[in-house]
């Protein structure tokens, strides 16, 4: 069965840097797009970023210049270097992967387009 797993989550200071992985298993990877979410208490998930089979990447206006996302096909990971790290980048970040077709070119941005989830792992930024 699908299984995506994060890691890498953590409690930092402002400006700090923050790695997180997403493991899949149970499916052809490389053929769908990922992308990662975020959700802080009492707000909804919003999209941090969104990636396509072959690695392109779009971003949140919010995160981007600052986080870096990326997918090792070979090892079946999803990263999400996040760099410059706010406050307001506090939430649970969640990886989903879309399975809406195979070979996927233009990512979803919509938390409901996607199909598989994982459980999140938490990110705290302290001022």
């Amino acid at each position: 069965q699908v299984q995506l797993v994060e890691s890498g989550g953590g409690s930092v200071q402002a400006g700090g840097s923050l790695r997180l992985s997403c493991a899949a298993s149970g499916y052809t990877y490389s053929r769908h797009c990922m992308a990662w979410f975020r959700q802080a208490p009492g707000k909804e998930r919003e999209g941090v970023a969104f990636i396509d089979s072959y690695g392109g990447a779009n971003y949140a206006d919010s995160v981007r210049g600052r986080f870096t996302a990326s997918r090792d096909n070979a090892k079946n990971t999803l990263y999400l270097q996040m760099n410059s790290l706010k406050p307001e980048d506090t939430a649970m970040y969640y990886c989903a992967a879309d399975f809406a077709g195979s070979w996927c070119y233009v990512p979803a941005t919509q938390p409901n387009e996607y199909d598989y989830w994982g459980s999140g792992t938490q990110v705290a930024v302290s001022s």
